[in-house]
C-alpha cells in the first residue's frame, strides 16, 4: 500500500507527479492511499517510498485540462478517480470522447461543477472597502462550494490590479497590495465588513439589467441561487424592482427604444472588460484576446456566430475576416443594416490547430460552448433583442442550450423563454466552403437574412 500526501486540496502538480510514478509502474488504484497535508488518510497505508525513475508517458491533452479542473473539486474521491482515468488511458488513448463511459461521466461532471463554483464566486463576490492605516482595503467574504480560491486568484489579480484587496473563505484567504498575492489562513464570516457606500454602484448596475420575466421562469434563481443572496446587496432590490417592473415597462414602452441609458452602456461595458479576462475554458491560454461582441445596445436583432477566425484574433473584433466580408455582402443584399445590428460569436476565443505558420480553424466542442454561454447570455440580457439569429450548429447550440440541426430549425421563429424569438440558419463560413449549388446556397441565406430583417421591422 501506498500512501501519497500532497500539500494541498487542490496540489495538481504534486497529483501528476506521484501519479505518473504509480502508472508507471503499474500500481493499481486500489493501493493507493490519497490524503491532503496533515488530514487522516488511509490508516492501513504505508509510508514506502513512491516509485521513481519509470518510463515516460504521454496522455491526451483533454485529460489534464480535465484534470486542473476537477482536481478542485471537493470529492475527497477526486484523486483516485483521476488516478484510475489516467490507467484507463494508458490502454485506451480514445476514452475521453465516450460520453457513455461511467467514470468519464463522473469525471465531466465534477468538473462542470468546479467551472460552475468559478464562475460564481466571480459572479456574486462582492467587496466592500474598510479603513486601514494603510489606506482603504476592499475585502470579500465568500463560501465556495469546492477549492477554486487559488484557481480564481490570477482573475481577482488581473481584474483589479490597482486596488488593495482581500478575499476571505472558510479555508483560505488571499490578500493582494497591488504587487504581491499573499495566501493566508481561512477566515469566519465575522471577519469581513457588513456594507460600505459603494454598494450603490452594484445596486446600480443590477436594476439596470433586472428582468423580471427570468425570476418568474427560473431563470434568475438557476444563475443566482438564493444561497449567495446574503452577501450580495443589489439583491435587496428584488421585491422592489418586482413590485416596480409594469409601471418601469410602460415608462420604456413610452420612451422608446430611441437612446440607450447610460446605465445601460456602463454595465455593457463591465460586462466585456470582465470578459477580456475570461478563463473559464483554455482557449484563452492560445488565442491572442478576448473578441467581445459589437454594434448598437438597442438593435433588435443579435447576430451569434461560432467563434473568432485567424483575423478576429488578431484584430479584436467580430467577422471581419472573409466569413465576415461575406456575411456583410449578404446583409447588404437582403436590405438589412449591418450598423443596427448587434453581431457576437458563441465562443469569444480563437480555437485554432497550429500547421506551420498558419493557425487553422477548429471547432469548438460542448464544453466550451457551455463555458461561454455567461458571456452571451450577459449580451442578450442587457441588450434584449427581440429577434437572436444562431448562425450554424455551434451558434444554435449556444442560443437554445442543447444540440439542434439547422435543417429542422431553419427559417422560422422559435420562442425563448427570457422573451423574444430565436432564428437559425447557416453561418457565413458554409458558404465559403460549400462546392456545389453556391450561388442556390447564397440566394438561401440572403432569403433567410431578408425574413429575418421583415420580422424585425414586423415587431417594432
Amino acid at each position: 500500500m501506498y500512501a501519497v500526501r500532497l500539500s494541498s486540496a487542490d496540489d495538481l502538480d504534486g497529483w501528476r507527479e506521484a501519479a505518473r510514478g504509480l502508472a508507471g509502474a503499474g500500481v493499481p488504484p486500489a493501493e493507493i492511499g490519497w490524503q491532503v497535508g496533515d488530514a487522516g488518510g488511509d490508516l492501513f497505508a504505508a509510508s514506502a517510498a513512491l516509485p521513481t525513475g519509470s518510463p515516460a508517458f504521454s496522455v491526451p491533452r483533454a485529460f489534464i485540462t480535465l484534470a486542473e479542473t476537477a482536481i478542485c473539486h471537493s470529492d475527497p474521491e477526486r484523486f483516485a478517480l483521476l488516478y484510475a482515468l489516467l490507467l484507463r488511458l494508458r490502454e485506451r488513448p480514445g476514452l475521453l470522447s465516450d460520453g457513455a463511459d461511467p467514470l468519464v461521466q463522473r469525471l465531466e461532471r465534477m468538473a462542470r461543477a468546479v467551472r460552475r463554483d468559478i464562475h460564481k464566486m466571480r459572479a456574486f463576490l462582492r467587496f466592500r472597502e474598510v479603513e486601514t492605516d494603510e489606506g482603504p482595503r476592499f475585502v470579500a467574504w465568500f463560501e465556495p462550494e469546492h477549492h477554486i480560491v487559488r484557481t480564481n486568484a490570477g482573475f481577482f489579480v488581473r481584474r483589479f490590479a490597482n486596488m488593495r484587496w482581500s478575499i476571505l473563505t472558510p479555508s483560505l484567504s488571499l490578500h493582494w497590495d497591488g504587487e504581491t498575492l499573499i495566501e493566508g489562513p481561512g477566515a469566519a464570516r465575522s471577519d469581513a465588513p457588513g456594507g460600505d457606500p459603494i454598494e450603490s454602484v452594484w445596486k446600480t448596475y443590477y436594476a439596470s439589467i433586472f428582468n423580471p420575466a427570468r425570476l418568474k421562469t427560473g431563470a434568475m434563481l438557476k444563475e443566482m441561487p438564493k444561497k449567495y443572496w446574503k452577501n450580495m446587496p443589489e439583491t435587496a432590490l428584488v421585491g422592489e424592482l418586482v413590485a416596480g417592473a409594469q409601471a418601469r415597462e410602460a415608462r420604456m414602452v413610452e420612451a422608446g427604444r430611441g437612446q440607450v441609458g447610460d446605465n445601460l452602456r456602463t454595465a455593457w461595458e463591465a460586462v466585456r472588460d470582465e470578459a477580456m479576462g475570461c478563463t473559464r475554458c483554455h482557449l484563452y491560454k492560445c488565442a491572442t484576446q478576448t473578441v467581445f461582441g459589437e454594434g448598437p445596445l438597442d438593435a433588435r436583432i443579435v447576430f451569434v456566430g461560432e467563434q473568432p477566425g485567424d483575423q478576429e484574433d488578431l484584430a479584436g473584433r467580430p467577422f471581419v475576416g472573409p466569413a465576415g466580408q461575406l456575411f456583410d455582402r449578404a446583409l447588404g443584399d437582403a436590405g438589412v443594416d449591418r450598423g443596427a445590428t448587434y453581431v457576437t460569436n458563441a465562443v469569444k476565443h480563437f480555437k485554432f490547430e497550429q500547421r506551420g505558420k498558419r493557425r487553422i480553424h477548429s471547432r469548438p466542442d460542448a464544453g466550451e460552448i457551455e463555458a461561454c454561454r455567461w458571456w452571451i447570455e450577459q449580451e442578450r440580457l442587457l441588450i434584449r433583442p427581440p429577434l437572436t439569429v444562431a448562425l450554424g450548429a455551434t451558434a444554435a447550440r449556444s442560443v437554445f442550450g442543447k444540440a439542434v440541426t439547422i435543417t429542422a430549425m431553419r427559417g422560422r421563429a422559435h420562442a425563448l423563454p427570457e422573451g423574444g424569438e430565436a432564428w437559425v440558419t447557416v453561418h457565413p463560413s458554409f458558404l465559403l466552403r460549400v462546392r456545389d449549388d453556391k450561388e442556390a446556397e447564397y440566394a438561401k441565406f440572403v432569403k433567410d437574412l431578408r425574413v429575418i430583417g421583415e420580422r424585425a421591422k414586423a415587431l417594432a
